[in-house]
């Protein structure tokens, strides 16, 4: 059975009906136990789309690094919005992904008309929104913004990692692996954990 990547039918849907641009807006980071939350809003240039664009979940790091090269060259605009962890406890980890997305949405230089969402909620944002579960696997344009977003992140979490190298962030990028647990259990906590989280096992 052929494999079904996502498409541009749902932006082609609304393309018909609007004067403006059409964006996707995805996070990624919420069930990891440090780090921010990091949403991406990505317009696509539908005359000029990479390929192989995929839920970032399916594609390989290489791939998704290859992917975001290629979008950052041909999309007519990327942005990245980020809820951190102090943020997430304050708010509860929901919230700060509607944060993230909001953020990504005003961090855009171009109007948009419609943003299309990921999941069953949207962010309090200035154009009509669309939500899609499973989004990323459907539209090409939230599928982009998944891939912009977990690149950003896991580049972030490396950085971060390079300063607390006990915790193992390059591979784990904050998730809750039992290596990153027991690691919390030897070291204690970052600035960058948490504290709302179970955060010991």
């Amino acid at each position: 059975m052929p494999k079904i990547l996502p498409n541009i039918i749902i932006e082609k849907s609304y393309q018909d009906k609007i004067s403006g641009y059409i964006c996707g807006i995805d996070e990624v980071g919420r069930g990891c136990l440090a780090g921010p939350v990091v949403a991406a809003a990505v317009v696509l240039n539908f005359n000029s789309i990479p390929i192989g664009i995929n839920d970032s979940k399916k594609l390989s790091k290489i791939k998704r690094n290859l992917i975001s090269k290629e979008l950052k060259i041909k999309a007519i605009d990327i942005a990245i919005g980020e809820a951190n962890s102090l943020e997430i406890d304050k708010i509860n980890i929901l919230n700060a992904s509607l944060l993230a997305m909001q953020r990504a949405y005003r961090n855009l230089t171009i109007p948009i008309a419609v943003a299309l969402i990921d999941g069953i909620h949207s962010p309090t944002i200035n154009c009509k929104t669309v939500n899609i579960i499973k989004g990323d696997s459907k539209s090409i344009s939230i599928a982009a913004a998944s891939i912009i977003a977990k690149t950003y992140r896991d580049n972030l979490m490396e950085e971060i990692g390079n300063k607390y190298p006990k915790y193992n962030f390059k591979n784990n990028v904050g998730y809750g692996t039992k290596e990153h647990y027991q690691s919390i259990l030897l070291n204690g906590l970052t600035k960058y954990h948490r504290r709302s989280f179970k955060l010991f096992k």
